[in-house]
């Protein structure tokens, strides 16, 4: 699944638009490389998101085409 789809599926950013554009500047790092958009997401990889205030950093457990509100948390763990 690509990166920026798998950030809204997952609500770790709202939109898909701006999933896409934090990732061309540069503020989301996938295994501690700048990743693009179209990074096609493992299980396993570590995706640090630097957006607002708070760094977030997140280990992917599972990917999923969709996912609702409450069960979006079971694709991912928080590290830091």
């Amino acid at each position: 699944m690509r990166l920026d789809k798998y950030l809204k599926v997952t609500r770790l950013i709202k939109r898909r638009t701006v999933a896409n554009e934090a990732c061309d500047a540069g503020k989301i790092l996938a295994n501690g490389k700048a990743a693009r958009a179209s990074y096609d997401v493992k299980v396993g990889d570590v995706l640090e998101i630097q957006l607002g205030a708070r760094p977030l950093k997140v280990k992917v457990l599972q990917v999923t085409e969709y996912a609702t509100k409450e069960n979006a948390a079971e694709n991912y763990t928080v590290i830091e």
